[in-house]
């Protein structure tokens, strides 16, 4: 009878613990909503101006893309599902922006603002403090022009009677009009120009959180120049070099003054990126719904880019 008794007890004594662990759960619930309420509420000023500001209108503008809706001679707009999409696809002028706004991305963005900027950043390691600071002082005071006078200052340069080919002259070299001849690269330098800044500034604050004892390391193994910047600083910049990359291709996808200053988009529709064309078919052409549906297919390609960049930012060095 003693075996029995010995067996009970100990479920016997446990009974009551996990009887009060049971009412217990119940009140812990309401007490971490509350904190987690209680966290979110500095955040919720800022969440709901973001809905309000950014989502709101993208909503509505997702909506017209879907319309008709034209500025001039209609009284209210129809739903008209993807015809839009597919007039843009079925538009010449529309393929043809995209093409010279992926070349206008990769020319000024990808290539020369983010090559330059990281050349300038090195350079700007080795040489003296007045060096840095003349050069530094004239790089950035091309970035915070405003676009508006940066244009005007590159077509200025770039004209049939411009600095360019006066410089040419001198030199006894043949000149051209270069915005007539090679807008597109003419545009592309102008991004250049205005927007290598913000990549040196990335690239100084990366190379500087380099530990020195790596690169000496390096130095001492035999390593060249070329050889130490392929196989240590690139590699060890990388997660900067995949966030430069992105801003600066979201910032280029949506460059409007500095071309339309400087072009128009022409000659004829040589120059003519995505935003102009936007901008023509919405507010020239008065088809809103149309010109709406092609900045959101803007929209798509600055995603694309954004998830490919993240995806190389997610990667470990």
């Amino acid at each position: 009878m003693s075996r029995p008794e010995s067996r009970t007890a100990p479920e016997a004594r446990t009974a009551p613990k996990a009887r009060t662990a049971d009412r217990v759960r119940p009140r812990a619930a309401p007490r971490s909503v509350v904190r987690r309420l209680t966290r979110a509420l500095p955040v919720t000023p800022s969440l709901v101006l973001l809905l309000l500001f950014l989502a709101g209108p993208i909503v509505y503008c997702a909506y017209i893309a879907f319309t008709d809706l034209q500025l001039t001679g209609q009284a209210q707009e129809s739903f008209v599902g993807f015809d839009n999409f597919r007039t843009a696809f079925e538009d010449k002028a529309f393929l043809n922006a995209v093409w010279l706004t992926l070349v206008f991305t990769v020319l000024s963005s990808l290539v020369g603002q983010n090559t330059l900027g990281l050349a300038l950043a090195s350079l700007m390691q080795r040489a003296s403090k007045p060096v840095r600071t003349l050069v530094g002082g004239i790089v950035i005071t091309a970035w915070v022009l405003p676009e508006v006078v940066a244009g005007f200052l590159l077509y200025a340069f770039f004209r049939r009677e411009g600095t360019l080919n006066a410089i040419l002259d001198w030199l006894h070299l043949p000149s051209q009009n270069w915005l007539f001849t090679l807008p597109i690269l003419a545009v592309s330098f102008a991004n250049v120009w205005r927007g290598t800044a913000f990549s040196m500034l990335v690239y100084s604050a990366a190379l500087n959180e380099i530990p020195k004892e790596i690169t000496e390391a390096a130095q001492v193994d035999g390593a060249g120049g070329w050889r130490r910047l392929w196989h240590v600083t690139l590699p060890m910049i990388r997660r900067s070099i995949g966030t430069n990359l992105m801003l600066n291709t979201l910032q280029t996808l949506s460059v409007f003054g500095l071309i339309w200053v400087m072009t128009r988009g022409g000659p004829g529709d040589k120059s003519q990126t995505l935003p102009l064309f936007m901008y023509e078919q919405a507010f020239q052409n008065s088809m809103i719904g149309y010109g709406t549906a092609v900045a959101l297919l803007l929209l798509l390609i600055g995603s694309l880019f954004s998830v490919v960049y993240l995806r190389l930012l997610r990667t470990e060095v």
